[in-house]
């Protein structure tokens, strides 16, 4: 009953927010350990989102499982690894310049994109170790038609003790300098949505995003006619709903009130 009331019965897999949705920090939201085993049990395709690219899987997924989540490697997926699906699947071959931290840099190495200094893309990710030398590399090559993949837009990062200048501000430095469209995969572009669908191997259309942002999680699901989440144990206040053209589907305090949703469903 509660599925067909909150049109949930149609949902194929879930993309799932990470911070503020199954954790704050290094504080686990209460029921959200139990929501995920329930999703386990019931065979639902889940992928844990994030899109912070500085951090590898391997971290996300040791961080998860430390909380008390029952989780996988083939459930995380970060910006990093949606970009670089993206660029094996729709850009093949193509060898990339890239901008980024060593966790990134290891991810891209064992992805097998060869990378060159002479790339025909320039690949844009958080970089707390960028230079001007970076910087200026990337410029020459945009300037001389290379092709800009970003893969998120977020422009800061959030810390433990405030944020730090994020990816934002070196696509508008590259766009303010050059008259180029880039390409950027994570949330909320619906290339991040079609990387989901594809690495759990559903129908983009049966996607649902549970999230607790209305500017990323509720937007990209919005805009792209995805079942859409919103869960009110992070960022977003209700009272923000009021003057806001997002529309979520579902409202709820938090993943706890999805205990049941998805038990035996038969995926």
């Amino acid at each position: 009953m509660f599925q067909q009331e909150a049109g949930l019965a149609r949902i194929q897999g879930l993309m799932i927010d990470m911070d503020g949705t199954l954790c704050r920090g290094w504080e686990v939201i209460e029921g959200a350990p139990e929501f995920i085993a329930e999703l386990n049990e019931a065979g639902m395709p889940y992928v844990l989102l994030t899109n912070n690219s500085s951090a590898s899987r391997e971290s996300y997924l040791h961080k998860m499982r430390t909380l008390g989540f029952p989780v996988g490697m083939e459930n995380i997926l970060s910006s990093t690894t949606a970009t670089l699906l993206f660029l094996q699947e729709e850009r093949p071959g193509k060898s990339v310049y890239p901008l980024g931290t060593p966790d990134f840099m290891a991810e891209l190495e064992a992805s097998g994109i060869e990378v060159s200094d002479d790339a025909p893309i320039v690949l844009l990710a958080f970089d707390r170790s960028i230079t001007y030398e970076k910087i200026n590399r990337a410029y020459q090559l945009l300037k001389d038609g290379a092709e800009l993949v970003c893969t998120h837009p977020d422009q800061l990062c959030p810390t433990e003790d405030g944020y730090d200048v994020d990816i934002g501000p070196f696509i508008t430095l590259f766009q303010s300098l050059l008259e180029i469209e880039p390409v950027v995969v994570g949330k909320p572009n619906r290339l991040m949505a079609e990387m989901s669908a594809r690495h759990m191997g559903v129908a983009l259309e049966g996607l649902a995003m549970i999230g607790d942002r209305l500017y990323t999680d509720m937007r990209m699901a919005v805009e792209n006619d995805l079942t859409s989440i919103l869960v009110l144990s992070g960022e977003a206040e209700a009272g923000e709903l009021e003057g806001s053209t997002l529309k979520p589907d579902l409202v709820l305090g938090s993943v706890r009130d999805l205990l049941g949703a998805f038990k035996n469903t038969g995926q």
